[in-house]
C-alpha cells in the first residue's frame, strides 16, 4: 500500500478502490440527508465534514437532502437552522433535496410492490405484529392478512392514501421473509397514517412512508453514488439492497451503502430526543444555548467553524463506535483563538488597587498589542490611570514563594504598563479588602525604551483603568454534565447527571473600553482568563461576554465525581491526558516521559513530544517553574519542561526573568534537542 492510501480513511480508501476499478469519477455524488426534528449537533458536523470533504477531494456534488417523512416531528424552524450550521461550516450544497419532493413516486413504487405481491395491507396492532415477528432467535410467523390478493391490497391502499381511516388503524407492509435471520427483513412497515399536516406538503398526504423505504429510493433517485450511514444502519443494508432490487434500472447507477462510526462526546449526550428533553424542561435556554452540543450551541458559545472542521479531521472516520473526550474539542478551539482572537483585559472579580505615587487625575494612552501569534494584527490603544481594578485572585497581603503575583513589599508588572509594589491594604469593618496601595517605578513603562523597563519581574498581572471601564455580563460555562457518559446508565435517568453548575454569571465584570464596539464575530482572549465572544443577547448598553473555553484544562483538577448508586463505587472520572483521579498528575506524566526522552528516536521520538505537549495543556506555571532548577545532566527532564513551557507560553503566560533564565540556559547547553526546542520559543 502507498503511503498516499495510508493516509486515507477506510472510507475514503473505498471509494478510491472504487475508482481505481473503473467506476467514472463523473458518476461520485453523495449526500448529507438528516431529519429535520431537531437541531444539528457536533456528531453531525463528522457526517458533515465526510460528505462535503469527498465532495472536495473528488470535485463531485453533495446534495443536502431532508429526510422528512414524519410531519409529526419536523418543523420548518430546523431545516432553516439546518441549512444556517452546513453554511456556517463553510460547506455549500449542490442541490436543496427532500425526501417529500418523491412522495409520489415513492407511492407509485409501493403501488406496483403491491401488484407484484411483494406488499400488503396490515390492520394488526403494532403489538400484534410485533409478536408475530418473533426474536432474532426464532423465526416470525405470517399474520392473518399476509395473502390479501392483490386486488384488495390495491384498494385498502388507496383508501388509506383518501384518508378514509383513522391514525394507526393500518399499514402497507412488504412481503420478505418473516423467517429471516435479519428481523428487519420480516415484513417492515412501509406506509402508516399520519394525521399531521407536513411542514412542505401541508394536508396533501395523510400516508407517509418509512425512513428505511424513502431513504434508499431517494439515493437511487437522485443518482448518489455512496450513501453513507452511521453504524446502526448497517443491519439496514439488506433491506436497502432489498428495496433497491425491486425498482432499479440496470442503465441507471445503483447506490451503495457504507457505514461508519457515529462521533460521541464525553460529558455530554448526542440524541436528539434527550437534547429535545433539555430544552422542554428549560434545563438550557434553547437548543443554542451554550453548553448545548449543537453546532448552534457551539457557535454562540464562541466556537469557530474552522475549529470544528479540525476536530472532525484529528477524531478521524473509523468502524467501531466510541467516545471521544470533549478535551480534543476544547484543544482544536484553542489553537484556533490562539492564533486570530485579539488579547484583550477584563477584571471578573475586581479589587480597587490605587497607585499612590501616580500623578492624580494623569491618563495615559498606552499601546496593547493585538495578538503576539499574528505580527501583522497591529495594536490598539489601552487607557492607564492612577486607579485601577485587578483580579482579588491576583493579590494576598503574605504568600509563598510559589506565589508570583502582587504580594505586600513584592514587585509585579502590570501587563503593557509599569512595575508596581504593594505597600498597603485598606480593610471594611468585616475585615475584607476594600482597596490595595502600592507605588509604581514610573521608569518602568513597557516599550519605553528605558533601563527600568527592562527590568525582570516574576508576575505580570492584568488590569482595567477604573474611569475608562465599561461594565458587562460574563457567563462562564462549565460541563453540562458531571459524568462522562451519563446517558449509559441502565439504572439512572441521565438527567440525574446535569451540572449544576453548569453556568455562572458575573453581572458586573469590568473591560476595557476597546470591547465596547466589539461585534459578535469577534473572538477575545481576555488576557490570563480565557477566550470570549459576545452573546447574541447583547447591546449597546448592555455587553454580555460569553467564555468559549479557558487558556488550559482545569477540568482535570476540578472535574467533580459523579454521585454512584447505593452500594456501588464511585466511578473515576478521566481528564484529557487519561488519567483518572488520584492516579499521576499531568506534570508528573509529562516528567516520567521526559526521563527516557533522549534515548528515543523517528516516530517514538516525535509520538514522545507530542505526548508532552498534550500534557502540558494542564499544567500550570507554578507546577513547571520548580523544573527550570533541574539538574544539568538531565536533560531530557529539562527537554520536557522546555515543550511544557512552549505551550504555556502560546497559551497567554507572560515572560518573566525565570523563564528567560531558562531558555537562555537551553541555548547554550550542549545537546541539540534541548537548544532546538529553546530556539522555538
Amino acid at each position: 500500500m502507498t503511503e498516499e492510501k495510508e493516509s486515507l480513511n477506510f472510507i475514503e480508501q473505498l471509494i478510491a478502490d472504487d475508482l481505481a476499478a473503473g467506476f467514472s469519477p463523473e458518476k461520485l455524488r453523495f449526500r448529507f440527508p438528516p431529519e429535520p426534528n431537531g437541531y444539528l449537533h457536533i456528531g453531525h458536523a463528522a457526517s458533515i465534514c465526510l460528505n462535503f470533504g469527498l465532495g472536495e477531494m473528488h470535485n463531485a456534488p453533495v446534495n443536502l437532502r431532508f429526510d422528512d417523512t414524519n410531519p409529526s416531528k419536523e418543523e420548518q424552524e430546523y431545516v432553516d437552522a439546518i441549512k444556517r450550521d452546513i453554511q456556517w461550516l463553510g460547506f455549500q450544497w449542490a442541490t436543496e433535496c427532500y425526501s417529500s419532493d418523491y412522495f409520489q413516486q415513492l407511492y407509485d413504487w409501493a403501488v406496483q410492490l403491491i401488484k407484484e405481491g411483494k406488499a400488503y395491507v396490515d390492520q394488526q396492532s403494532a403489538e400484534a405484529m410485533a409478536e408475530q415477528k418473533g426474536t432474532p432467535t426464532t423465526p416470525g410467523v405470517a399474520g392473518p392478512f399476509r395473502d390479501r390478493s392483490v386486488e384488495e391490497n390495491l384498494d385498502l391502499f388507496e383508501r388509506m392514501k383518501a384518508g378514509e381511516f383513522e391514525q394507526g388503524s393500518y399499514v402497507l407492509r412488504a412481503k420478505i421473509d418473516m423467517a429471516s435471520s435479519n428481523m428487519l427483513m420480516r415484513d417492515p412497515i412501509l406506509y402508516r397514517i399520519v394525521r399531521k399536516a407536513h411542514h412542505r406538503t401541508g394536508t396533501e398526504w395523510c400516508i407517509y412512508p418509512m425512513y428505511d423505504w424513502a431513504h434508499g429510493e431517494s439515493d437511487y433517485v437522485e443518482q448518489i453514488s455512496h450513501s453513507l450511514c452511521t453504524l446502526e444502519f448497517k443491519m439496514h443494508r439488506e433491506l436497502y439492497d432489498w428495496f433497491l432490487d425491486q425498482i432499479y434500472d440496470p442503465t441507471k447507477l445503483r447506490p451503495k451503502q457504507r457505514e461508519f462510526a457515529r462521533r460521541n462526546l464525553s460529558y455530554t449526550v448526542m440524541s436528539k430526543r434527550k437534547l429535545l428533553e433539555l430544552v422542554q424542561t428549560k434545563t438550557v435556554t434553547g437548543w443554542d444555548d451554550p453548553r448545548m452540543p449543537t453546532i448552534s450551541g457551539l457557535r454562540r458559545r464562541g466556537y469557530t467553524p474552522e475549529s470544528i472542521r479540525k476536530f472532525s479531521d484529528v477524531s478521524g472516520i473509523s468502524k467501531r463506535d466510541s467516545v471521544t473526550d470533549v478535551s480534543l474539542l476544547e484543544f482544536c478551539i484553542r489553537e484556533d483563538l490562539n492564533k486570530t482572537a485579539t488579547r484583550v483585559m477584563g477584571v471578573l472579580d475586581p479589587v480597587k488597587l490605587v497607585i499612590t505615587n501616580y500623578p492624580a487625575g494623569k491618563t495615559e494612552i498606552l499601546s496593547a498589542e493585538n495578538n503576539p501569534e499574528n505580527p501583522n494584527s497591529g495594536t490598539h490603544d489601552l487607557p492607564f490611570s492612577g486607579e485601577l481594578y485587578i483580579e482579588r485572585e491576583d493579590f494576598k497581603e503574605e504568600a509563598g514563594s510559589k506565589f508570583f503575583r502582587l504580594t505586600l513589599g513584592n514587585e509585579v508588572r502590570l501587563k503593557s504598563a509599569y512595575i508596581i509594589k504593594g505597600e498597603s491594604v485598606v480593610k471594611d469593618a468585616a475585615g475584607n479588602i476594600t482597596e490595595i496601595h502600592c507605588t509604581a517605578d514610573l521608569d518602568s513603562r513597557s516599550g519605553s525604551g528605558t533601563e527600568a523597563s527592562t527590568r525582570k519581574v516574576k508576575g505580570t498581572l492584568h488590569w482595567v483603568s477604573i474611569q475608562h471601564a465599561i461594565k458587562a455580563e460574563v457567563r462562564e460555562y462549565d460541563r453540562l454534565f458531571l459524568d462522562e457518559a451519563p446517558d449509559s446508565h441502565e439504572d439512572r435517568n441521565f438527567m440525574e447527571f446535569v451540572n449544576p453548575d453548569s453556568l455562572k454569571v458575573i453581572k458586573e465584570a469590568y473591560l476595557e473600553p476597546f470591547l465596547k464596539d466589539a461585534n459578535l464575530d469577534d473572538k477575545f482572549q481576555f488576557q490570563r482568563l480565557g477566550y470570549f465572544t459576545l452573546d447574541k443577547e447583547s447591546s449597546s448598553e448592555s455587553l454580555v461576554f460569553n467564555k468559549t473555553v479557558g487558556l488550559r484544562d482545569s477540568w482535570a483538577k476540578q472535574a467533580p465525581v459523579a454521585a454512584a448508586p447505593p452500594n456501588q463505587p464511585v466511578k473515576q472520572q478521566n481528564n484529557a491526558g487519561g488519567q483518572a483521579q488520584g492516579q499521576r498528575s499531568a506534570i508528573n506524566e509529562i516528567q516520567k516521559i521526559s526521563k527516557k526522552y533522549t534515548n528515543l528516536s523517528g516516530d517514538k521520538l516525535a509520538a514522545a513530544r507530542a505526548d508532552i505537549a498534550k500534557l502540558a495543556e494542564e499544567v500550570s506555571y507554578e507546577e513547571l517553574a520548580p523544573l527550570f532548577n533541574t539538574a544539568a545532566k538531565k536533560v531530557g527532564t529539562r527537554i520536557g519542561a522546555m515543550i511544557t513551557l512552549g505551550v504555556l507560553l502560546a497559551h497567554g503566560q507572560e515572560r518573566n526573568a525565570e523563564i528567560d533564565a531558562f531558555i537562555e540556559a537551553g541555548l547554550s547547553d550542549g545537546n541539540e534537542e534541548l537548544v532546538a526546542e529553546a530556539k522555538k520559543i
